[in-house]
């Protein structure tokens, strides 16, 4: 039996295994998608992300619903933490649900593929390089995606920043236009205390070839997260200047940040 085979056997549910395979994906003979994607890893990537949601983080998640059932998705967000888990606890949020559950696709920094072993989990997981042609393809595909507008700026800014938004590109809303692609803002609050960095020593990032090198303990506290999932929202493929496609962004940014503004004020402690 081969190791895949064991942890499935050990850590996947049979209730579990037959919920991720009604999940639709276009999978080849082989077990991948276009993009790495497979099912018996997500599997067991399910399994324990399932503990780390629930137990751990103990997740509380308003709004999932909204997301459309079917169709080209972008699911928007603000990034916080050193570490990609909200859009691990966004993408459980989505397939999780007891009605029309999607899986959807994260798109990732250039860094985390580099990583030895790392970069073909997470592909086999779902993530997916954070290129503009992968998310149109997948757009086109209809895939349901998780983005992070902030990128590197807010995964790595620190604590006393946190829940501060950073410049939002305009690459998305220009995707979502051109596909016609349904825009879900998502406000996460919690997980900027998962792994508070105090500083950030840029000189050894640029030494390292890494994003940041941020100063914080090795632990992953277990702050309690929510997830608030907003109103979809729909923005026509009409040709206008970049201007008005800014203001359409910040259209999306203001949404995100009264979700988490409802997430501050629903959250009554930090763990």
């Amino acid at each position: 039996m081969s190791l895949r085979s064991y942890l499935k056997a050990k850590l996947v549910p049979a209730a579990l295994d037959a919920q991720i395979t009604r999940i639709r994906k276009p999978i080849g003979s082989l077990g991948y998608d276009p993009w790495g994607y497979n099912n018996e890893v997500m599997k067991v990537g399910f399994s324990l992300t399932r503990h780390l949601y629930e137990k751990y983080f103990r997740v509380v998640c308003d709004g999932v619903d909204k997301v459309p059932a079917e169709g080209p998705v972008l699911l928007v967000a603000n990034h916080s933490g050193q570490l990609p888990l909200d859009g691990v606890l966004i993408g459980y949020a989505l397939a999780s649900r007891q009605t029309d559950p999607r899986m959807p696709r994260a798109m990732i920094e250039r860094f985390f593929p580099t990583v030895p072993y790392l970069g073909n989990l997470l592909n086999e997981m779902g993530a997916v390089l954070g290129d503009p042609t992968n998310c149109a393809k997948m757009l086109a595909n209809s895939e349901a995606i998780i983005v992070f507008p902030e990128g590197i700026r807010g995964s790595g800014k620190l604590y006393r920043d946190r829940y501060q938004l950073k410049r939002f590109g305009n690459g998305f809303m220009h995707l979502a236009m051109q596909h016609k692609a349904t825009i879900v803002p998502v406000g996460v609050v919690g997980c900027e205390e998962s792994i508070p960095a105090i500083a950030n020593i840029k000189p050894l990032a640029k030494a390292l070839g890494v994003p940041y090198a941020p100063v914080a303990l090795p632990v992953v506290f277990p702050a309690k997260v929510h997830l608030n999932f907003g109103d979809p929202m729909f923005f026509d493929d009409t040709e206008i200047p970049e201007e008005l496609v800014t203001e359409r962004v910040e259209q999306v940014k203001a949404a995100i940040s009264q979700l988490i503004d409802k997430g501050l004020s629903e959250r009554k402690r930090l763990f």
